[in-house]
């Protein structure tokens, strides 16, 4: 009888949590696909990044919404955690509140910077090598150069972080993140390269504080980007972006990124990239072009050409093919080219969200 109390008492409870809670959402994607490129064998992989996530929001009142939102990623072809060494919650974690002063939230996430320039590519802001915002768009920019796994296993993230997002204005918005020296404390050395460059060993906190700031303007066929952040080995980057769709069916963009690594790199702290893409709708499909350059100082530049091509089954599923080359690769610490300087690349799959 006192457990049958007990369970009633428990469901009450969680039945009032339930209706207080205004709105929770499930949603993701799942992407897998079949990727071939130079020097590797033809393997099951992703094109976009695999997510579940869970959100919500609760109405107090006065126009004020309290909100979370927790996202994992996984692995298409083992249905492990991304990467096996990333945090369970590698997409993004935050609590927060909004109201007509904006949005204000405190975990984990992407930085306002990396957030904005991946809509200014052609394979809007996927972390698929084919495309161009894991590298040419951010000119090789790493938002969290000291976290677990080491560079480029979460480059474009940031951990104990409070975030900012202004209300909209006639188009106009602010967005800005601040993060503490903790914030990617926990991972692999970072080593300078050059006379007089800061080295980092493992574990090390950062030697600054990272913040993110990113300006957008969003009106008709118009957009544009200004962003600028300072990670926490004080490398810093700045971007300006633009978009313009032309007709409903053509849409073209481009980027100019600027890094400089001068506390870690001394011998090449300088780092400028850019691109053009157009992406071009035509019946249930999409077509996607973009070329682009990255050049380190002092060494060759970089240059990638990809196309692709989606076409959609329904409004949550679309199958897609990209081709992409990448010559004149270079390696940064040497700044001679890389083991395999050209690298052709493939891929076929299906993506479908949730």
């Amino acid at each position: 009888m006192k457990k049958s109390l007990m369970a009633v008492a428990l469901l009450g409870g969680f039945a009032s949590v339930a209706q207080a809670q205004t709105a929770v959402q499930i949603y993701g994607n799942i992407d897998a696909g079949f990727l071939k490129q130079t020097d590797k064998t033809l393997q099951i992989g992703k094109r976009a990044a695999n997510t579940l996530g869970f959100k919500g929001t609760e109405d107090l009142g006065n126009g004020l919404t309290a909100l979370f939102q927790i996202e994992m990623r996984y692995e298409p072809d083992t249905g492990t955690v991304e990467n096996n060494t990333r945090p369970l919650f590698q997409g993004q974690s935050r609590v927060g509140l909004s109201g007509d002063f904006g949005m204000v939230r405190l975990g984990r996430g992407l930085t306002p910077y990396q957030e904005v320039i991946g809509s200014f590519e052609p394979w809007h802001g996927l972390t698929t090598s084919l495309g161009f915002y894991t590298d040419i768009s951010t000119a090789g920019f790493n938002s969290a150069p000291l976290d677990n796994g080491g560079t480029g296993a979460n480059n474009n993230r940031i951990s104990n972080a409070v975030f900012y997002n202004s209300p909209v204005v006639s188009g106009f918005q602010v967005n800005a993140s601040w993060a503490t020296k903790e914030a990617i404390s926990g991972g692999n050395a970072v080593t300078g390269i050059g006379p007089g460059a800061a080295s980092y060993a493992s574990g090390a906190e950062a030697s600054a504080n990272p913040f993110s700031v990113a300006a957008t303007y969003n009106n008709g066929p118009a957009a544009a980007m200004l962003g600028y952040e300072r990670n926490a080995v004080e490398s810093k980057v700045w971007s300006a972006a633009g978009s313009f769709s032309v007709t409903p069916e053509l849409k073209l963009m481009g980027t100019y990124s600027h890094k400089n690594d001068d506390h870690i790199n001394t011998l090449r702290p300088v780092t400028r990239s850019w691109l053009v893409g157009a992406t071009y709708a035509v019946g249930p499909g999409k077509v996607l072009a973009g070329y682009g350059q990255k050049h380190i100082e002092e060494a060759a530049k970089t240059k990638q050409l990809s196309l692709g091509y989606e076409y959609s089954l329904s409004k949550r599923t679309y199958l897609y093919v990209d081709a992409s080359r990448k010559k004149d690769i270079v390696n940064v610490a040497t700044g001679n080219l890389a083991a395999t300087p050209t690298v052709n690349a493939y891929d076929v799959g299906v993506n479908h969200s949730f």
